[in-house]
């Protein structure tokens, strides 16, 4: 079971013989997914961007920003600390800590740039993860991780020492996830959890896993990809050709097209 299957169908037919069903989300998807918008050149494009990211922040709306590459990660996240702007940034340099950062990618005003495929498998909850706040509780207590494994999992046991640790996360997981009631309510009244795709994928299906992480279980979301005439993809099948007729038109660097 997979979300993302259904752009892939042909070759799930062609290829294994398999068919692909679509299944209805449990709650209506309510999340807006807003046309691509496109630049002249890339720099227009990425102030663009850092001022769509402002405003969301500015509103409290929690923003995750899927680049293509880590040197389009760490080139926003310069432009964000020029700024001012409290940020996240999560590339294979930083891996330890993928899971938590994205899992608190929802929280109030929060600003998470990630490469498109990182932090797959963990849910971005609005307000932010109970589960992660009580892990990280855990640890400043002096759990070591691998009783924080045992603590989150369900095979049986008759260890003291586990039990005892399972019934410390429970007792730290309710307690977060009452006290992130208010602040989740918060975020969905901003407007949820806002993507920003910086580029088109070659696939399909890794556009859509990231703007998939916003409207889940029928929470209010935004998704938008903001795309440039320099960008690799338009230039691969675009050709140069694209870019002169920009020019022709005397497209104006700062707006969209």
């Amino acid at each position: 079971m997979t979300g993302t299957a259904m752009t892939e169908s042909t070759e799930f037919q062609e290829i294994y013989s398999l068919d692909v069903i679509s299944i209805p989300t449990n709650k209506p998807m309510i999340r807006i997914d807003d046309p691509d918008v496109l630049y002249k050149t890339e720099q227009a494009k990425f102030n663009a961007i850092i001022d769509r990211i402002i405003e969301c922040h500015e509103n409290g709306q929690p923003v995750l920003v899927g680049t293509i590459s880590i040197e389009k990660s760490e080139a926003l996240s310069k432009a964000l600390k020029k700024r001012g702007i409290k940020h996240e940034v999560l590339n294979a340099k930083y891996h330890e800590k993928e899971a938590e950062i994205i899992a608190q990618a929802g929280k109030f005003g929060a600003v998470t740039i990630a490469t498109n495929m990182a932090g797959r498998g963990t849910d971005i909850i609005l307000g932010g993860n109970p589960e992660y706040m009580a892990k990280a509780e855990m640890r400043k207590k002096g759990y070591s991780d691998e009783l924080i494994a045992e603590a989150t999992g369900y095979a049986e046991t008759s260890d003291e020492e586990i039990l005892e640790a399972r019934k410390t996360f429970r007792e730290l997981e309710n307690k977060h996830k009452e006290e992130l009631k208010d602040e989740a309510a918060k975020v969905r009244n901003a407007g949820g959890l806002y993507i920003i795709g910086t580029e088109r994928h070659e696939s399909r299906r890794i556009d859509n896993q990231l703007r998939g992480r916003s409207g889940r279980q029928g929470d209010p979301g935004h998704s938008q990809f903001f795309l440039s005439a320099e960008d690799d993809l338009l230039r691969l099948f675009a050709g140069d050709r694209f870019y002169n007729i920009l020019n022709n038109f005397k497209a104006v660097g700062d707006m969209p097209i």
